[in-house]
């Protein structure tokens, strides 16, 4: 099922499209039109949304370039349904895989996964388990996902979570924000980061990007990322924050030179053509 609402008073056509998950639920997302064939779909982080930077300004510098992209919520997030869950880093996965099969099915040519922070490992995941994306874009994913739980549940998370099969967490004023279920957070042990870079096809370029003052997720782990993923690229951010709030350019910048050299690396072959015309040989391959 999909609707679609469009704002046809600006230059490129923004429309709100909703896609149902394998799990029935409804997923909404923002498609940034400009008309053409290409298109970028980019991946919020925890907790985030797709109207948070830097998910919209990445779609803004993907219009300026002519190239369509689509920002959307997971389940559970935003706009769309389902509840919030602490891991869920598979079923997010077959939430993008729901996103590219609906534009895949509008004949649109997705060149591209891009993923900040836990969207971050959404795409990775996504490119390990179905090896039909060129290129991948990781922005300051979490490599050690077993690092950070004791700052958000606390030391003892693991018997509390025994103990009542899950935590709520409150904010300063003591305010509910979210549950984490047991089965939520051995999602998130469970999820073997290692493997899924490792399982990423070599013909698929993967580009990590971090900033050096990320405070949420060290940059050490841009670093292992660089370890294990066959065909990659690595790029340090000086004094980025963890949503790039000062280099939202500069971030924009990167992503795109890494996209564009990827869809027109061929000079030879008309850049509306070259890399839809390989990713179809490669998913017809598949099948």
């Amino acid at each position: 099922m999909v609707q679609t609402d469009s704002n046809s008073s600006s230059v490129v056509d923004h429309k709100r499209v909703v896609i149902q998950n394998s799990h029935g639920e409804r997923l909404v997302g923002i498609l940034h039109e400009t008309g053409a064939r290409e298109l970028v779909i980019i991946c919020h982080g925890f907790r985030s949304s797709k109207d948070r930077i830097p998910m919209v300004n990445l779609a803004a510098a993907f219009e300026k370039e002519g190239i369509s992209a689509f920002r959307f919520d997971f389940a559970g997030n935003g706009e769309s349904e389902g509840s919030f869950q602490y891991g869920n880093y598979r079923r997010e996965a077959d939430d993008l895989r729901a996103v590219i099969k609906h534009f895949r099915g509008e004949k649109r040519c997705v060149v591209a996964i891009i993923g900040h922070s836990k969207g971050g490992n959404a795409v990775l995941l996504y490119a390990s388990r179905y090896n039909d994306i060129q290129t991948v874009v990781n922005i300051a994913g979490r490599y050690d996902l077993k690092r950070g739980i004791e700052g958000r549940l606390g030391e003892d998370f693991q018997e509390k979570i025994e103990q009542n099969g899950f935590i709520d967490v409150k904010n300063r004023r003591g305010k509910i924000e979210y549950r984490v279920t047991k089965e939520s957070l051995m999602d998130r042990l469970a999820t073997d980061t290692r493997v899924a870079c490792q399982s990423i096809h070599p013909s698929c370029r993967v580009l990590t990007i971090h900033g050096t003052l990320d405070e949420f997720v060290p940059v050490e782990d841009a670093m292992e990322f660089d370890k294990y993923i066959p065909n990659h690229k690595l790029q340090i951010v000086e004094g980025a924050d963890h949503e790039y709030t000062s280099q939202q350019d500069e971030l924009a910048s990167i992503v795109m030179d890494f996209v564009k050299s990827s869809l027109y690396k061929d000079e030879f072959i008309p850049k509306t053509s070259s890399s839809c015309s390989k990713i179809d040989k490669l998913i017809d391959s598949r099948l």
